[in-house]
């Protein structure tokens, strides 16, 4: 080989280097700032969500706006710093939380929610009734069996610098479940 064809051969390497670095460098910024996914582990969100469904979260979202009422959120585990939990945004800043009767109560007024089961019962453990302070959210499971859920019935209501992302497309199975969340 003649050494033209050698430096030939040496920059095409290079330029095949540079482009794989650079196809890393985004792809970490994307995972680090924008999304990522998350793989469910357990109950605590049936009916929505079923255990080893994959989503894709939205973690931009998180800089310029705080989650609102009714997003499924993923969030550093208050009670296990190892753990990320997936839970539904109840009650939002300056709100007032009440679980009364098995009924959840926001603002005084009777919450409809359509994503848990029509007969569920929301079991309440050593409070029930919250005042959501600012910088903070109350989150339950969709899932309202007595024990199925570790949220904010548990362990109060949490910071918003804890929440990771907006959970807010379902990507896996790709049978009847896959599309936009609700």
């Amino acid at each position: 080989m003649d050494e033209d064809k050698k430096m030939k051969v040496k920059r095409e390497v290079m330029e095949w280097i540079k482009s794989i670095v650079f196809a890393i460098i985004v792809a970490v910024l994307i995972k680090t700032f924008i999304f990522n996914t998350t793989y469910v582990l357990g109950n605590s969100m049936y009916p929505t969500l079923h255990e080893r469904d994959r989503l894709f979260t939205n973690k931009i979202t998180m800089y310029f706006s705080s989650p609102g009422r009714g997003d499924i959120i993923v969030l550093k585990a208050p009670d296990n710093p190892d753990k990320d939990y997936i839970k539904r945004v109840i009650g939002i800043e300056g709100d007032i939380v009440e679980i009364k009767n098995g009924k959840v109560y926001l603002n005084g007024k009777l919450l409809e929610e359509k994503y848990i089961d029509k007969d569920a019962y929301t079991h309440t453990y050593d409070k029930n009734y919250w005042r959501v302070e600012k910088g903070y959210v109350f989150v339950l499971g969709d899932n309202r069996e007595e024990g199925a859920s570790k949220d904010s019935r548990s362990f109060g209501i949490v910071p918003v610098e804890t929440i990771k992302g907006k959970a807010n497309f379902r990507y896996y199975p790709f049978s009847y479940r896959f599309g936009k969340l609700k």
